[in-house]
């Protein structure tokens, strides 16, 4: 009977390392499973069907209990992210005083991406027309989320 209580309650202290400390569901799950449902079956093999749903029906009222002080208690607390993030990984072109229509000069090949400068912003642009050569002179054609696009500008 030991090595039966021994497995559920090693399978239960697995799962709940698994809900609370371990994020996902990864091998402390599975065998947090595999040595629950193990201690249950080797119940009913061993001892009999009495003893088996009375191991059972005990281990889901252990696991009741323990999952309702697991929820009531402050543990969800302490282990979820409280503050909300409002800064943008990356500022819009916009914010950089970057707009549609402004010539520069490219500083690497854009092939289909590469860095320009316009004024005195170096920033990431995207070629709209194929590949275009460092030290080509360039106009913002459009501006589409982060992305930048860019093309050459015509000699005439």
């Amino acid at each position: 009977m030991g090595l039966v209580i021994t497995l559920i309650l090693l399978g239960m202290l697995l799962l709940f390392a698994e809900l609370t400390v371990i994020p996902g569901f990864g091998i402390a799950g599975i065998l947090g499973l595999a040595g629950y449902a193990g201690g249950i079956v080797l119940a009913f093999t061993r001892f009999g069907t009495t003893i088996g749903f009375i191991v059972l029906f005990g281990a889901l009222l252990l696991t009741a209990i323990l999952l309702f002080f697991t929820l009531r208690s402050k543990t969800w607390k302490k282990i979820t992210l409280k503050d909300s993030i409002k800064e943008k990984a990356l500022p819009a072109p916009e914010d950089k005083g970057v707009e549609v229509g402004m010539e520069g000069i490219s500083l690497t090949r854009l092939n289909p991406a590469g860095n320009g400068r316009f004024g005195d912003i170096t920033i990431e642009v995207r070629s709209s027309e194929g590949l275009i050569q460092a030290k080509t002179p360039i106009r913002i054609v459009h501006i589409e989320g982060l992305s930048i696009f860019v093309s050459p500008i015509e000699n005439n």
